[in-house]
């Protein structure tokens, strides 16, 4: 579904990505970890058409899309739940929900979807008409996540899924994301517990400085001595 090849990028003069590759078969979950300024929320910028990359291909179903405005990654299904969830303050839960769908004019689709936020988080449906801003921080994710569900993604981007986040709620996104995925949507996650990542995911790619510096599957790099011992204090 996408490729990603060779990708740089930089702030004006000042590169952070160098040579990253990966990929996200279709319907696949795939998480990037590593430490802190790693490179990882450049690179989901990049790939959702927020920063043009300097060097390298990003191919989305086949088409060569590195020069693509975020509204064409939009267009193509791919969608970007921004670190931090970006919820508008002074809206309603619902409202937020629904510019989502703001790209659609398939009413009885969207519909359809905003039943099914609903069904995955049902404090969602107990607080619609609650400012958004007032949530919980869960609560935030959760509705981050789901407005980025309306907007009907077949490649969801998500960063740092658990920041600030209690263990329990953590297991509710997480399971919610698992029924999201098992449905058709594949999943491209940072996630800053590696744990977690690596239990969720398919596939795993580490970045450090920039750089994807190993790739494979996520049971397989769990196992890894040094992975163990560099993110899980094994």
């Amino acid at each position: 579904m996408l490729q990603v090849s060779e990708l740089a990028v930089a702030y004006g003069d000042v590169q952070v990505v160098w040579n990253a590759s990966l990929t996200v078969d279709e319907g696949a979950v795939v998480v990037l970890i590593g430490s802190n300024g790693a490179g990882k929320t450049t690179i989901l910028r990049a790939l959702s058409g927020l920063i043009h990359p300097v060097s390298g291909q990003i191919v989305l179903a086949g088409e060569l899309i590195d020069a693509a405005s975020p509204v064409d990654f939009v267009k193509r299904g791919l969608i970007h739940v921004p670190e931090g969830r970006r919820l508008f303050p002074g809206l309603s839960v619902w409202d937020n929900l629904m510019l989502g769908a703001y790209m659609r004019s398939d009413r009885e689709a969207v519909a359809r979807d905003i039943e099914r936020v609903f069904s995955l988080f049902p404090r969602l449906r107990e607080r619609r008409r609650q400012d958004a801003s007032t949530l919980s921080g869960g609560e935030q994710q959760m509705c981050a996540i789901g407005r980025g569900l309306m907007a009907s993604p077949r490649l969801l981007l998500i960063d740092e899924l658990s920041l600030g986040l209690a263990p329990k709620v953590v297991d509710e996104l997480v399971a919610a994301l698992r029924k999201v995925n098992a449905e058709g949507t594949s999943l491209l996650v940072v996630e800053q517990d590696v744990a977690t990542a690596l239990e969720f995911a398919d596939h795993a790619y580490i970045i450090d400085q920039g750089r994807t510096v190993r790739g494979g599957a996520a049971a397989v790099i769990a196992k890894d001595p040094a992975v163990r011992a560099a993110y899980l204090g094994l």
